[in-house]
């Protein structure tokens, strides 16, 4: 119990900011998937606290203004490129917006980079829509 406020609390004291931070029950343990801001004062602040995080992932931080089929948009274009999402974590952000990681495999990053950034341009008539980052990494803790 209390595990994933341990690993949350040292990461806050250390002034590491999250951009997002998943958890799942891994058998009698936890995993948790974070991902920082800053990669590199999030490593020194984890080697620093002795606290165990395996090799990182690789995502996408998508965010938008909520409309039916804006995350599935992403999906269907990694899709049609044969890129294997090997995570979706979204949710509703309130006040009429929405965000998700999508997560891919390492070998793929850059042609996702580019599909997502591609399916971020508006169609003529639209306002643009924000473009899609650059791919994050994400760490895990156990």
């Amino acid at each position: 119990p209390a595990k994933a406020f341990g690993v949350l609390s040292t990461l806050v004291s250390a002034g590491i900011n999250l951009l997002a931070c998943s958890g799942v029950p891994r058998g009698r343990r936890a995993q948790i998937d974070v991902v920082p801001d800053d990669t590199r004062r999030f490593r020194s602040a984890v080697r620093k606290a002795g606290l165990a995080f395996t090799p990182r992932k690789t995502g996408f931080l998508i965010q938008g203004n909520e409309r039916p089929g804006a995350l599935a948009e992403h999906l269907q274009k990694l899709g049609e490129r044969n890129i294997n999402v090997t995570g979706i974590d979204a949710l509703s952000a309130g006040e009429g917006r929405w965000g998700a990681i999508i997560w891919v495999e390492e070998d793929a990053v850059q042609t996702a980079a580019r599909v997502l950034t591609a399916s971020a341009k508006a169609p003529a008539g639209r306002a643009p829509r924000r473009k899609a980052p650059p791919a994050r990494r994400a760490s895990r803790a156990r």
